[in-house]
């Protein structure tokens, strides 16, 4: 692959072979992130679980201090009352079995679902329209809840949900080149604990195996787990 003037500037100052302390890599990422557009800091964790077993599965969430520099376009799906209630809590969008239809019907404008626990037997249907984009309500989550206020200001105030890949990657964005060194440094912190404290009980070993931050255009910096889990306490 060739890669641009830019991105090789980049890589430049990112010592291979080289693992970062986390502080060291987040004021790194500030120098490399230098696309024309606020890139995000993006945060991939390698976990050494097997995801094919269901007692292993790693997914969860955290509010991130500084929250995510993004807007998230929530959708509420309820019934009766309770769709009133999603739009004093400023839901963008709400409905009810009508947008059920309206998803699988190709409807996708939306970056985050909460479902109350009566609608799920029909949000059930949309598992292979939402599952595989990470959009399907779960009540470990957070995202099947009768506190739809609660539920819907979360999540606009920054929370994120997390969640290994079939590979056992955790893949998320902790904020945005235009945050200070600080704040991204407090976003990334709090997402990594929360991904330590998620280990399952049933995980023998090294949980965290590798670490990794990274701009939207620009190259990894490879972070050590053993000083982050020392940094966090843990």
């Amino acid at each position: 692959m060739k890669h641009s003037k830019r991105y090789r500037a980049a890589l430049e100052k990112v010592e291979s072979g080289k693992l970062y302390g986390l502080r060291e890599a987040v004021e790194l990422f500030k120098e490399i992130a230098t696309a024309k557009f606020n890139e995000s800091i993006e945060v991939h964790v390698r976990l050494g679980i097997d995801p094919r077993h269901a007692d292993q599965q790693v997914r969860s969430t955290v509010s991130l201090p500084h929250g995510t520099g993004v807007t998230k376009k929530v959708l509420v799906i309820a019934a009766g009352e309770k769709i009133k209630e999603a739009q004093d809590a400023g839901a963008d969008i709400v409905g009810g079995e009508d947008m059920v239809q309206q998803i699988q019907g190709g409807f996708m404008d939306f970056d985050a679902v909460i479902a109350t626990p009566d609608m799920m037997k029909s949000v059930g249907r949309l598992g292979k329209v939402l599952g595989p984009r990470g959009l399907m309500p779960s009540a470990k989550t957070g995202t099947v809840t009768f506190d739809l206020a609660s539920a819907v200001q979360e999540i606009k105030a920054g929370r994120v949900e997390f969640r290994a890949d079939k590979t056992g990657i955790t893949h998320n964005a902790a904020g945005r080149r235009d945050f200070s060194v600080d704040d991204l440094y407090d976003n990334v912190k709090a997402l990594l604990q929360a991904i330590y404290r998620a280990r399952p009980a049933s995980v023998k070993g090294t949980y965290v195996k590798s670490i990794a931050i990274a701009p939207t255009m620009g190259p990894g910096i490879a972070i050590d787990p053993a000083l982050v889990q020392k940094e966090l306490a843990l």
